[in-house]
């Protein structure tokens, strides 16, 4: 349930910003727009100004009188603006059979049309742009100051590209690094699809090994992650009544020790609580900066009531930013990522990186939706702002349908100097529709295999 609630979030969002791009650009070249829809199919409400608010279907010889219906289709899967005298996903043609009228898309110069057909493009760069401007002016940045590596499973993707536990990285592809932004952006962003070499400092001495192109699609595919060091385990809640409560430890302390046994990691903190049934422990806490000393019985099952997370304890360095360098490194942001998203679109047309690995549809946005809300409101705007931007990359593609084909169409248009045949722009129409739905359903196939 929390994935299909912060799925319709997430695509209501971003649809709506996207649509207000067209329908505020269309307004402003003096088009008629008929319909504002946040979702397809049938209406299941809306509002204009002849009926007021109103539920299901208009009649069909309904009059809007040059006003706007905006409403709220069945399907939440995207959403359109119906501009008067362009066809576009209703592929209503009536309006051939009269001559162009001074309120009509077709009457326009091209200038306005490409202005109207890319506005929906700039208003979801814009919201990203906004969203990283504002997280990096109100919040900052806190990069962890460290190179060491934490504790690592075997059998897991990290042991296999070559990662040991409390290995120090030095260098990666011969770039030497101090902290745990450029080390994951190195590793998982930069040069994506390409096999990486890594040095590090392991048992006081260097050791060099290449992770593998097979291997670096596998941790684009799974969720890839790379332990750092200086990790704690923290008491992320107390159970009312329960023998954590009753012993004076609370939220947010930090594990520094179980019976004088240092606490380096969860599962470590786990095995001996389990296996301490009916069994007083001593436990030494950090709890801000004091250092508390309590012991606890677990019960009978091997539990105290408490919920474990993670802790970094390392060094920090924080990073705020005037207003004018959040809006800089906004634009950077925005500039890494698009080149990082069409340099992975390479990789797959390539054959290096498999479709899976990169791609991903609604059950993959529907659960990265609800994982990143659980996480907190600004994890939630960061995922939405990469969404928002992905969508931007995606519908300025010159595929028909998207806004990009529509661009392409007006531009031939523009340089011909005469609309194209209805009937061509029907059929090229038609082709985008049944070849995005063979699309859609494939990555929807992918997302559940993936799961």
């Amino acid at each position: 349930m929390d994935y299909i609630i912060y799925f319709i979030l997430t695509i209501a969002i971003l649809v709506f910003f996207h649509e207000l791009g067209h329908f505020l650009a269309a307004k402003m070249c003096g088009m008629q727009t008929d319909i504002f829809a946040i979702g397809f199919g049938k209406r299941l409400f809306g509002w204009n100004r002849i009926n007021g608010f109103s539920f299901g279907e208009l009649e069909e010889n309904f009059d809007l009188q040059g006003h706007t219906d905006y409403r709220l289709g069945i399907i939440p899967l995207g959403g359109y603006v119906k501009i008067v005298g362009m066809i576009d996903e209703s592929l209503d043609t009536k309006f051939v059979e009269t001559e162009p009228k001074p309120h009509e898309f077709r009457s326009k110069p091209t200038y306005q049309k490409l202005f109207v057909i890319t506005a929906g493009v700039m208003m979801n760069i814009t919201l990203t742009l906004v969203i990283f401007s504002g997280i990096n002016f109100f919040q900052g940045k806190q990069v962890l100051k460290t190179a060491l590596v934490g504790e690592v499973k075997e059998g897991t993707i990290v042991h296999d590209a070559g990662f040991r536990s409390y290995d120090k990285i030095l260098e990666i592809d011969n770039v030497p690094v101090d902290n745990w932004e450029d080390i994951l952006n190195k590793l998982l962003i930069e040069n994506f699809g390409q096999f990486k070499s890594v040095k590090v400092l392991r048992d006081n001495a260097d050791y060099n090994f290449d992770i593998s192109i097979d291997l670096t699609t596998e941790a684009a595919r799974q969720n890839f992650y790379l332990p750092p060091g200086e990790i704690r385990t923290v008491i992320s809640e107390v159970f009312t009544e329960s023998p954590a409560e009753i012993s004076g430890i609370k939220a947010k302390d930090v594990f520094l020790s179980i019976n004088n046994i240092p606490q380096a990691n969860r599962s470590q903190t786990m095995e001996i609580i389990s296996s301490s049934k009916s069994t007083p422990i001593d436990v030494k806490l950090l709890r801000g900066n004091d250092t508390v000393y309590t012991n606890v019985t677990p019960s009978v099952e091997g539990k105290i009531g408490i919920m474990l997370g993670d802790a970094y304890t390392g060094e920090i360095e924080y990073r705020s930013y005037s207003f004018f360098e959040s809006v800089s490194k906004g634009v950077t942001d925005i500039f890494d990522y698009t080149v990082f998203t069409f340099s992975s679109l390479k990789t797959v047309i390539a054959g290096d990186v498999e479709f899976g690995a990169v791609m991903g549809g609604p059950v993959k946005i529907a659960q990265l939706a609800a994982d990143t809300a659980d996480l907190g409101l600004i994890a939630f705007l960061r995922f939405l702002a990469f969404i928002s931007l992905s969508l931007a990359i995606v519908n300025i593609l010159p595929f028909p349908v998207l806004d990009g084909g529509h661009f392409v169409i007006i531009v031939i248009e523009g340089i011909i100097r005469k609309e194209l045949p209805i009937k061509f722009k029907i059929a090229i129409q038609n082709m985008g529709f049944i070849i995005l739905l063979i699309l859609m359903v494939f990555i929807i196939y992918n997302d559940i295999i993936n799961l």
